[in-house]
């Protein structure tokens, strides 16, 4: 049985980091999760290739031999890849754009009634991806452009431009104790227990739990993968999340209450891209975005 790609890659992960939690967050994928595919390697290669002790985690002689090979073998296949995507992309009359929440604020039929007047020949293709990958698809070739929440995973990988800002609401559950309040201060909800996005989902985990205006660790409840699942969770009355104002509109359910929080940042929804994507289509899509979030003037500001 061959080894996968995907094996070597997070093989490569850990000898690098000498640390799953790290490797974990690099790969996107849980800590548990990462140690379980290297057991299964070294079982399907018959030797250890790390020694793991209370002081770290260091390569073994044979994973020293595998490291070279593991890395040649990933760059070529990285440059197999992204030769191929190339090839597709220039081929496909298909934008796909990937994104985390439903985008709502009439963005899709803007956009989609804009494009067609300045692309006629093309077709957009909307695809939710999984809070589990905060790149939002962009990182696997899954889309060809996102709209998406801030902060990414990787500035150096991805150029993003701002199309909307937007206050942090919280949502709780119907019969929560502060939901007759007309506004929340932080504060008062930093003790609550919270669904939170995966563990995968790195800085953007940490934004919408607002770590950074917290003085004590947060409680989590639950985590969930997809914003319905989200609000599925506090409708039960699991726990509180905090959400970006529009999306109490698309998110309106009998079962859960939306309120102002007041203390922390307000949000920032982006169209991200592959930094090394160079194409005119994608220029003209994020284009279309400000125009219809933005209006002219943010437009001419954009593309000067």
């Amino acid at each position: 049985m061959d080894v996968h790609i995907r094996d070597l890659r997070y093989f490569v992960a850990v000898a690098e980091e000498l640390n799953f939690t790290k490797a974990a967050a690099r790969v996107f994928v849980s800590q548990p999760a990462l140690s379980k595919q290297i057991g299964q390697l070294e079982t399907h290669l018959r030797t250890e290739l790390f020694h793991r002790d209370r002081r770290g985690v260091t390569l073994t002689p044979d994973g020293e031999v595998l490291l070279p090979s593991a890395r040649g073998i990933l760059a070529e296949w990285d440059t197999a890849n992204r030769t191929l995507a190339d090839a597709l992309r220039q081929r496909s009359r298909t934008l796909t754009v990937g994104f985390h929440t439903r985008i709502g604020r009439g963005l899709i039929p803007g956009v989609t009634a804009d494009m067609a007047r300045t692309e006629p020949d093309r077709r957009l293709h909307f695809r939710q991806i999984s809070w589990a990958d905060p790149t939002v698809g962009l990182a696997d070739d899954t889309v060809d452009i996102a709209v998406a929440w801030l902060p990414l995973p990787d500035t150096t990988r991805f150029g993003f431009q701002v199309v909307a800002r937007e206050d942090r609401w919280v949502a709780l559950p119907l019969h929560h104790r502060l939901a007759a309040r007309p506004s929340i201060p932080f504060a008062e909800l930093a003790a609550e227990p919270v669904v939170a996005l995966p563990a995968t989902a790195g800085p953007l985990r940490d934004f919408w739990l607002a770590t950074d205006h917290r003085t004590v660790a947060p409680v989590i409840a639950a985590e969930t993968e997809t914003a319905e699942e989200t609000f599925e969770a506090i409708a039960a009355g699991l726990g509180i999340a905090l959400v970006a104002e529009g999306n109490t509109h698309i998110y309106d359910s009998p079962d859960v209450v939306f309120r102002p929080v007041t203390g922390i940042a307000p949000s920032e929804l982006a169209v991200v891209w592959r930094a090394d994507d160079h194409r005119p289509i994608l220029r003209t899509f994020v284009s279309a975005c400000t125009r219809c979030l933005c209006g002219p003037s943010a437009q001419s500001a954009a593309t000067s």
